[in-house]
């Protein structure tokens, strides 16, 4: 694997120290680019910015080279995938904190400096989630933090609902990473993104360590973020998603889950995955989201997935009991709509 820095420092111009670094994962996103890199260069903050690009074939790096050559571009060779794109640009960054924004977004004047001026508040708080709006109906909420819950669902607050219903800073399971801001020392204490997600659900997965080490996570709803939507993957619900989807989401729980919690929670699990399989079922892919889920089973046994484990500490013990609060409650939320 080669890893190409495109622009020299000499050929950025001169914005002084930026306070923040925006990380931009890119596959084939080359008809977002313009407007999500214009959205953020008219911000009331410029921040740093780094393209991590995962050997796109539709000229983004050519065109982001001479478009926006203040961007720090990183290109890789072959697709990576999300994390290992997105822990190259945050090693690339040179800033306190760090925003990771999905391509396929458009920022508002005041999403750099909301994010960075609500994560200020507490040294705890390890990530910010924005308020992210369906670009196509901009009053409706496609994802305002992620929760997750004994059923082994990860699911987004708010969506598809008013966005009007979402106006309070509240703390939430993790921030989706597609709009988020996180404290880069504490992604390093915590070993940053799991490369061995690929892509979905490590976003769920870094916001369950940090709990687990004693950081909280919230929502900012005056973050706010126009997103489209599957941008990379193209659709909704794909072979791809499918696959890693399924497979992260048993992986999720061998990695971070003591073996009694786990025990304490099959009963749960076994309801969540088989809910989730007639509906993989009614779709046409049932026996892919199966195959998926014994690949997470395999994963989580594996000498890797061993060596990725969270390691347990008894001291932990009232955090782990506070985030097993918050899977049965969550359960409720998700019930709710």
């Amino acid at each position: 694997m080669q890893e190409t820095a495109i622009n020299d420092e000499e050929k950025k111009p001169d914005l002084g120290r930026p306070e923040v670094t925006v990380v931009i994962p890119n596959y084939n996103g080359l008809r977002y680019l313009e407007d999500c890199l214009r959205s953020i260069y008219v911000g009331d903050l410029i921040p740093e910015v780094v393209l991590a690009d995962n050997a796109s074939t539709d000229g983004s790096v050519s065109w982001t080279a001479e478009h926006y050559p203040q961007v720090r571009t990183i290109a890789f060779d072959h697709n990576t995938g999300f994390c290992h794109a997105v822990n190259a640009g945050i090693s690339q960054s040179s800033t306190e904190f760090v925003i990771l924004l999905n391509n396929d977004t458009k920022p508002s004047p005041t999403f750099v400096s909301e994010l960075l001026r609500t994560i200020k508040q507490d040294r705890r708080i390890f990530s910010v989630a924005a308020k992210m709006l369906t670009m196509s109906d901009p009053d409706k909420i496609d994802d305002a933090g992620d929760y997750y819950c004994a059923l082994g669902w990860a699911f987004a607050r708010g969506k598809n609902r008013p966005s009007a219903r979402h106006t309070k800073e509240t703390r939430i399971f993790a921030a989706c990473a597609g709009a988020a801001i996180y404290r880069k020392d504490i992604l390093e204490e915590l070993g940053s993104f799991d490369e061995t997600y690929f892509a979905y659900l490590e976003d769920i997965d870094i916001g369950y360590r940090a709990q687990i080490a004693g950081y909280y996570n919230l929502f900012a709803p005056s973050a706010t973020v126009l997103h489209a939507g599957s941008g990379a993957s193209g659709s909704r619900y794909n072979r791809f998603k499918t696959d890693y989807t399924s497979r992260n989401s048993i992986y999720l729980i061998g990695k971070n889950m003591p073996l009694l919690q786990i025990v304490w929670n099959l009963p749960f699990f076994i309801v969540g995955f088989s809910v989730k399989y007639l509906f993989f079922l009614l779709k046409g892919m049932g026996p892919r989201y199966l195959k998926g889920l014994l690949s997470g089973i395999r994963l989580s046994l594996s000498k890797t997935g061993r060596s990725h484990k969270t390691p347990f500490h008894w001291k932990n013990t009232g955090r782990y009991l506070v985030i097993q609060l918050q899977l049965y409650y969550n359960i409720l939320r998700r019930l709710k709509g």
